[in-house]
């Protein structure tokens, strides 16, 4: 429709001016009128209905009344701009409900269940409350329960975000949604369907995204007063002058233009500038929320870590290349804390691992197993001391104390009942987040949380690093959701940012929520911004090019009323006719647009 109406508005100006063919030219802005001014004036009745004087009103009663006295061009012109600007606001609308719908496929379709000492395969539909279930390597955990046999290493990222394998076992809570890496458990279903913990997320992303209900623009407001105060001029002119074209005139003239689009266009050169930097802003809503933002909450792992745990302490306890068989055996699991092994041994030697040629046996809980020369070598968690009776030197032992105290993930390496190797991982903190969390303070988001599903003590280190003394740590999704909400219900206005699907409900239902760019795609479909290369400083900018586009847009605002306003004066004294109007109109419209395009400019 716009492009139609766009073309022929071109088309019918170039016959006019160009080829002084007026009827074809009349013919062209006629049918654009109608193309573009049939939806407009249908808006306008839909909201007489509900007795709101909307802005659609006054351009209807305008085009008609230029219609009327055969002012085709003008006509032509006041419905395509009115639409363009229109098209503008929609094109920066996103669809929400895919998240949800990418959300409900992540959920376990079926389960196994144990019958009589049998393994059925049922459609989880048929879970109930008390059934006990089996869950092997690779399987999602199909309901919230407790563990009552096995043991295993499950992945909990999808509730809790957090990268690092956890050990369950028996008298342990499984989660809906987790995947075991390592193991086999039993567990007795407490929890099923939406009464999940997955469940909950997926309803909290749900309700988050029907509450948000786009905030009322200005030009809505504005035209509140502003459409029945110019049809009463025109009225009060009409009646006392009794000259028609005057008074379509006014109302033509009094038609903002450069208001209809100065808003929008402020709003795509901002989203412009953010995406060059790597910001991508969904929307004008979102750009005035932002600008709004005077609290931050955040995930810790992938959001302000890296979310890739790295090598940081290493302790070898005899000199051998124990390293390199370690690096070599690691390599053929896919378990995060074996890849930073790798790759910590490959940074090392500046070359790739060796190739023992062993085969491994994945012991549930524990780690891998293997032999060499005779030897038998276990590589994993602290289990693999207790699994192997293995007794600690008090070196050893103090060691350990300091690594773990220091909140890094253990991996030990034994070799014939005695520790060889020690090694302590972490996640590292991000680039720049420091520094951009005391800019974000001094641009007035004074209150700081850090949110997440981790340990105390580690969350406690991390905060410290980052300069954070806000924390609240081992946090369920739905916890972090309601955290939210109760800070919006003291009128706080709150950015959330985090990657994972577990940050989704909070994301969805803050204020602003950012998504780091190479979190899930439920959290980027879910938030409001997304920083496309998950540069963290990029949140500090955002909220600038928030900032100055609503500087912009008041700007553009502050040109068109002022514009309309020196129009209608010089109507009143005779300077100003409906063609040379028409003229400041258009001058009006490229002032705003090159106004608005100085936010491309915008230096971080």
């Amino acid at each position: 429709m716009l492009v139609v109406a766009g073309t022929l508005t071109v088309i019918g100006w170039l016959m006019q001016h160009l080829a002084d063919q007026g009827m074809i030219a009349n013919g062209a802005y006629g049918i654009a009128t109608l193309v573009a001014g049939l939806p407009i004036i249908f808006k306008a009745i839909s909201a007489l209905r509900a007795r709101v004087m909307s802005i659609e009103l006054l351009v209807s009663i305008a085009l008609v009344g230029a219609v009327a006295i055969l002012e085709f061009e003008e006509a032509a012109m006041v419905t395509f701009l009115f639409a363009f600007g229109n098209f503008l606001e929609q094109r920066t609308l996103q669809k929400t409900h895919q998240a949800i719908q990418n959300l409900t496929e992540m959920q376990p379709t079926t389960a196994t269940m144990v019958v009589d000492g049998q393994y059925q395969e049922v459609e989880i539909d048929e879970v109930d409350e008390g059934a006990v279930l089996v869950v092997r390597v690779g399987d999602q955990v199909p309901v919230d329960g407790e563990i009552i046999s096995g043991s295993a290493e499950v992945d909990e990222a999808l509730i809790t975000g957090e990268s690092k394998l956890v050990d369950k076992t028996t008298g342990d809570q499984a989660y809906m949604g987790s995947i075991v890496e390592n193991g086999q458990i039993l567990v007795q279903a407490q929890k099923v369907g939406e009464d999940t913990t997955f469940g909950k997320i997926i309803e909290l992303v749900e309700e988050a995204q029907d509450n948000q209900a786009p905030m009322s623009k200005f030009i809505d407001r504005f035209a509140k007063y502003y459409t029945p105060f110019v049809l009463v001029v025109a009225i009060l002119i009409l009646l006392f002058t009794k000259n028609l074209r005057l008074a379509i005139t006014i109302l033509v003239l009094a038609c903002p233009g450069a208001l209809v689009i100065g808003a929008p266009v402020s709003n795509v050169a901002g989203i412009g500038r953010g995406a060059k930097a790597g910001i991508l802003i969904k929307g004008g809503d979102v750009i005035d929320q932002l600008a709004q933002v005077d609290t931050i909450l955040f995930d810790k792992t992938g959001t302000v870590t890296e979310g890739r745990p790295t090598v940081k302490s290493i302790k070898e306890y005899q000199e051998d290349h124990w390293l390199a068989l370690a690096a070599d055996l690691e390599k053929q699991t896919n378990h995060p804390l074996a890849r930073s092994i790798v790759e910590y041994y490959e940074k090392r030697g500046q070359k790739t691992t060796a190739d023992f040629n062993l085969p491994i046996t994945t012991i549930k809980g524990i780690g891998i197993q293997s032999e060499y020369q005779g030897q038998t070598i276990w590589i994993g968690s602290r289990r693999v001391l207790t699994e192997n009776q293995i007794e600690l030197t008090t070196q050893q032992a103090r060691d350990l104390q300091v690594i773990e105290s220091d909140g890094q993930s253990v991996v030990l390496m034994t070799v014939d009942q005695k520790l060889v190797l020690m090694m302590g991982l972490v996640d590292q903190v991000r680039k720049g987040v420091k520094e951009t969390f005391e800019k974000l303070k001094q641009s007035g988001i004074d209150k700081q949380w850090m949110l997440t599903g981790d340990n105390s003590f580690i969350a406690e280190k991390i905060a410290k690093t980052i300069g954070i003394n806000q924390v609240k740590a081992q946090m369920l999704p739905e916890e972090k959701a309601l955290f939210l909400e109760q800070l919006q219900n003291d009128g706080r206005h709150v950015l959330f940012v985090g990657d994972g699907i577990n940050d989704s409900p909070s994301i969805a239902k803050a204020n602003v929520g950012i998504a780091m760019g190479n979190g899930t795609d439920v959290a980027i479909e879910t938030s409001d911004v997304v920083l496309i290369d998950s540069d963290f400083s990029n949140i500090q900018n955002a909220r600038r090019v928030a900032k100055a586009t609503m500087r912009n847009t008041m700007q553009n605002v502050g040109i068109a009323i002022g514009t309309v306003a020196l129009l209608l004066i010089g109507v009143a004294y005779g300077w100003v006719n409906m063609a040379s109007g028409m003229l400041f109109h258009e001058i009006s419209i490229l002032v705003v647009i090159f106004n608005a395009m100085r936010l491309l400019r915008m230096k971080f």
